[in-house]
């Protein structure tokens, strides 16, 4: 007998004992224990005993018809440990609490995480610059990987499988439900703590540089932030794809790891022009595609650094949310602004978005080809330790939690 069990009332006659008296018990949401009143009892002609286990090894999601959830772990625990910020009095400082685990709806899955990405998102929320969207969670973190442990109608498939998503919220805890459509399948050959890391970036550079940015075969591009955990993305995906990657950096240190990355070109900005590099390295004529994380006065520049039909996509405003534009200049050479953000979209585009990945760059994850840059991991207990790394902006890459070791 193999089920999958949620919290249910159970009967007799959901396991066909009509004609016995028998008496069940739901020790926890993944195994029955039948209680026999007279040894003499018998099932599917084994002797009665006077505890009979009943176990879901091996899954069948087939078998999983009470209410639609079913569930595989030795022990899925009422509470669990996460990280909030900023606290509910509004201070900055990361708390450690106690919250309940949360159960998954329909379409969604329940993650035992192993390892959750940290985000610059992460610290503006920390700081009260970016509260979640509606109905997501108070608890940090946008994208992580473990093993799916429970799932909600729909999504009963994933049950048992290592996965990474990407979240509205929810990710530095030891459990976090997520769509089953933002979910990804962890290849063999990729760690959970890196699988943790991917999510979040892949989907932001994916959607902003090769979807709103047209980015093709052939073009040059130019992306800020060239070490950070999206510059390292885009300098990874755009080998892929066959993009000649121009970055810049905060110093001659990042940029040399940058070109060892796979970075066509890396501009130390704090000594360079970087107008005048972009123009030396294209021969004049600029690059097709700005991916631009910097905002503020950096806009004109950045315009001045593309080609005629040229695209700008702003995915962020560090330097500020105003910039002053000469409109007869976008007119004259065909310009295009556009921007995006991720958080807020609805769960339908992200699944849509997540299809397109794992048709289209999936396979390079699952072949070996492509992997994040992981600069640094913490343990969960030590999330404030980890967002004092990225706000320092020494970070090559990817700063990981890894909860569960």
């Amino acid at each position: 007998m193999r089920l999958g069990l949620g919290h249910v009332v159970l009967d007799p006659r959901d396991f066909r004992l009509e004609a016995f008296n028998a008496g069940l018990k739901l020790l926890d949401r993944h195994w029955v224990e039948v209680l026999f009143r007279k040894l003499d009892q018998r099932i599917a002609g084994l002797a009665g005993e006077q505890v009979f286990q009943v176990h879901p090894e091996p899954f069948d999601p087939s078998a999983c018809s009470v209410n639609k959830r079913c569930a595989v772990s030795n022990a899925i625990p009422a509470s669990m440990k996460a990280i909030v910020g900023p606290q509910p009095d509004g201070a900055e400082e990361l708390a450690v609490v106690e919250r309940q685990v949360p159960r998954p709806g329909p379409g969604e899955v329940l993650i035992e995480v192993a390892a959750a990405g940290v985000n610059r998102p992460d610290i503006l929320q920390r700081r009260g610059l970016y509260p979640p969207p509606p109905g997501a969670p108070d608890i940090l973190g946008l994208e992580v990987a473990g093993t799916v442990v429970e799932a909600g109608e729909g999504a009963e498939d994933h049950v048992g499988h290592p996965v990474c998503a990407l979240v509205a919220g929810g990710g530095y805890a030891e459990y976090c439900a997520a769509p089953s459509g933002t979910c990804l399948p962890v290849p063999e050959g990729l760690s959970l703590t890196e699988a943790a890391a991917m999510p979040e970036t892949m989907f932001t550079v994916w959607v902003n540089l090769f979807e709103r940015g047209f980015a093709a075969d052939g073009d040059n591009v130019l992306v800020h932030g060239g070490t950070s955990g999206i510059g390292t993305m885009a300098i990874a995906l755009g080998q892929l794809f066959g993009l000649k990657v121009i970055v810049t950096c905060g110093s001659d240190e990042k940029c040399t790891r940058a070109l060892e990355l796979g970075a066509a070109v890396a501009i130390n900005y704090r000594r360079q022009d970087f107008v005048e590099e972009v123009k030396n390295a294209t021969a004049g004529q600029g690059v097709s595609v700005v991916l631009d994380m910097v905002g503020g006065d950096y806009v004109p520049r950045n315009l001045a650094c593309l080609a005629e039909e040229g695209r700008h996509v702003s995915i962020a405003f560090q330097r500020g949310a105003k910039a002053e534009l000469l409109i007869p200049d976008l007119m004259r050479r065909r310009l295009t602004l556009t921007g995006s953000t991720l958080r807020p979209r609805s769960v339908e585009f992200k699944t849509m978005v997540a299809d397109e990945i794992l048709r289209t760059v999936w396979p390079y994850a699952e072949g070996g080809r492509l992997k994040p840059v992981i600069d640094s991991t913490f343990p969960l207990d030590a999330a404030a330790d980890a967002h004092a790394r990225m706000e320092a902006g020494e970070h090559v890459g990817k700063i990981v939690l890894e909860v569960k070791r």
